[in-house]
């Protein structure tokens, strides 16, 4: 008797057992998971380059779910290899498993956490460019693919398709998308709400295209075998498939799409399949060395690899990507006068990224945000020049900032993008994205108020510091000055969270109080036993003043504490918060050039916040700061009113 079985019979198998978790959890999506599992599967035991033993193997393919909703489809390859436990499936979807709805990346074997459609497929570019700069300006040891799968729904996020636009102006040859076609959506059928030819489409935008009979073995594998050849220009594989394949009665149902089978269906099923019917999660020893048929093969290749790596590992090119330490290197000989801290930033990136492994760009706007001295520097990446650490990302803020936590997640960088601050509604999704993942990103948004002018109501953020505010595990950052932009960068460069930089147009005084205490969040600045002023950014500087006129004119004495980071501060102890924000004071101001929501956390429902609760009109920076009170005597006159 064979100690193996046919695939269409490890197929039928995976099957059952995805069929039995959704069963198991009543909650979950299935159609997907059965559509795909053919390509999946020989994805998985004849394509993928990977450890059975180490699912952080370092020099793997990365193998992405961008149709996050199809969780158990990867879980189930995960059990397949032997990174998942059979607890693990049985526990899908109930608090405390790994084996969440949606894949996270504290499940081995996930890459990144994907949920939202369309962000896999843009931090898959990002995880292909690391890769790419990696093999070019370290070694060819690190030539590995990067592999997607995306569904219907996928491909209509407006995300993938300008990722898809990026990656094949950059010609990236170690992307592969996978699009699995089923026609099929929560809604009903996809052609009631598009009619693309998706060939001609990515053809356009630079990819090679193959379509294929998903369900059709010889073409799924000779479509595979395209992943590991040499290309000058991404991949894409359609592949054609019936929704809820191989299920009794309701093959190309699309109400199926995110809900347990009937009962009666699952057994019909499975015997349909072939399968025992009293079994759940039954994946017989048969099946399993079927599906690990090459693992002998893998693992030789991984000890190769392995020692190739090793070897370069004393290299200084290899030291300097991942050895991404911002305390070990140079501190910069910088000098802080009158300055915009958009300008105080770029000068600090362009300084650190002769020591440390820096990569980043803009969405269109490098001199603006002052990321261009950087560019300059250490040069283009662009199809032409894969070794470069400048990235030109058009005007695409939301695939940016996804490409830039897949960059992140893959490791080995320190990783930024940039635009402006109201724009940061764009990247929204992928800043959220990247928080929930940890993805230690630093977001630079310059022109942080309605105090860059003349651009209006459209370019004026007002809103904008509050909502990045409201997201956990994002740092949001407005420094006063030089010194602060200095000393909260080096800490954004050591954390292990995203960071958010919101940074001034406009020129802004070099403080003489500023001090390194700027890392801890919040400091004070002056003592002061009448008054308490909080203030961030550019009002830190329009705070002292108005605190001087109300010592030099009613002899009240302000405590004026610069606040640039609300998140840091809130990781202090108790003793230096109450040091800075002394209990005993009651009468408390901010003063911030955006709106005041969420400001009477610091000062209390009966503190005063000078803030700004409208979009801003277009004018001259000092005409629209005394129409909206912000100069030291309006500041005044509103404090003294208000006590």
């Amino acid at each position: 008797m064979s100690d193996t079985c046919s695939h269409q019979t490890t197929i039928n198998h995976l099957k059952a057992i995805i069929i039995d978790a959704v069963q198991s959890a009543q909650s979950g999506h299935i159609a997907g998971e059965l559509t795909a599992l053919d390509i999946t599967y020989y994805l998985f035991t004849e394509c993928l380059r990977y450890d059975p033993d180490d699912p952080n193997w370092q020099l793997r393919d990365r193998f992405i779910l961008s149709v996050g909703h199809a969780s158990m489809l990867l879980y189930s390859m995960l059990y397949a290899i032997g990174y998942l436990q059979k607890r693990d499936l049985q526990e899908f979807r109930q608090l405390g498993s790994i084996t969440h709805g949606h894949p996270d990346i504290e499940c081995a074997g996930v890459e990144c956490t994907t949920g939202q459609l369309g962000q896999g497929a843009g931090m898959s570019v990002g995880f292909a460019v690391a890769r790419l700069h990696h093999q070019h300006s370290i070694s060819p040891v690190f030539d590995q693919q990067v592999v997607v799968l995306l569904g219907d729904g996928c491909m209509q996020e407006d995300i993938t398709l300008s990722s898809a636009s990026y990656a094949g102006h950059l010609a990236l040859p170690n992307l592969t998308w996978i699009y699995d076609r089923n026609g099929k959506q929560i809604s009903g059928d996809t052609a009631m709400v598009e009619s693309n030819d998706w060939e001609k489409i990515y053809q356009g935008c630079g990819w090679q295209v193959i379509t294929i009979d998903g369900h059709d073995h010889r073409q799924i594998k000779t479509a595979l075998a395209c992943i590991h050849t040499k290309r000058r220009k991404p991949l894409l594989i359609i592949s054609n498939t019936t929704h809820c394949k191989g299920t009794f009665s309701v093959e190309g149902n699309h109400i199926y799409h995110g809900m347990p089978l009937p009962e009666d269906e699952v057994i019909q099923t499975k015997r349909k399949l072939n399968l025992p019917m009293d079994k759940q999660f039954y994946f017989p020893d048969t099946a399993k060395r079927t599906f690990q048929r090459n693992f002998a093969a893998m693992r030789e290749r991984v000890q190769n690899k392995k020692q190739d790596l090793a070897d370069l590992q004393t290299s200084s090119r290899f030291k300097f990507h991942y050895h991404a330490d911002a305390s070990a290197a140079p501190v910069p000989v910088l000098t802080w006068e009158s300055a915009a801290t958009r300008d105080a930033l770029g000068r600090l990136i362009a300084h650190y990224a002769k020591h440390l492994p820096l990569l980043g760009g803009s969405a269109d706007l490098n001199d603006p945000t002052r990321v261009s001295a950087f560019i300059s520097q250490v040069g283009e990446f662009n199809r032409h020049c894969y070794h470069g650490r400048g990235l030109q990302f058009g005007v695409r803020e939301m695939p940016m900032s996804a490409i830039c936590n897949g960059i992140a997640l893959h490791g080995g960088y320190l990783v930024f993008d940039a635009t402006f601050l109201c724009f940061s509604d764009y990247s929204r999704a992928a800043i959220r994205s990247g928080a929930i993942q940890k993805a230690n990103v630093l977001h630079i948004f310059t022109h942080d108020s309605f105090l860059l002018g003349e651009d209006g109501t459209t370019h004026h953020p007002i809103e904008q510091l509050m909502s990045l505010r409201a997201m956990p595990n994002l740092q949001v950052i407005r420094p006063a000055d030089g010194r602060e932009t200095e000393a909260l960068f080096l800490a954004a460069l050591e954390s292990d969270l995203p960071t958010a930089f919101c940074l001034t147009r406009q020129s802004l005084p070099a403080l003489p109080q500023t001090s390194n205490d700027a890392r801890r969040g919040a400091y004070a600045m002056t003592i002061g036993e009448d008054l308490l002023i909080i203030a961030t950014g550019s009002e830190v500087s329009l705070a002292l003043q108005s605190a001087e006129l109300l010592a030099r004119e009613h002899n009240i004495y302000t405590q004026v504490v610069s606040m640039p980071c609300w998140e840091l501060f809130a990781m202090q102890s108790k003793d230096y918060q109450d040091s800075v924000l002394p209990p005993q004071h009651k009468r408390r101001v901010a003063i911030e050039a955006g709106i005041s929501l969420g400001w009477e956390r610091y000062v209390g429902t009966d503190g005063l916040c000078i803030s700004i609760e409208e979009y801003g009109r277009s004018g001259k920076m000092q005409d629209l700061a005394e129409f909206y009170g912000f100069t030291a005597t309006q500041v005044t006159a509103r404090i003294l009113a208000w006590l």
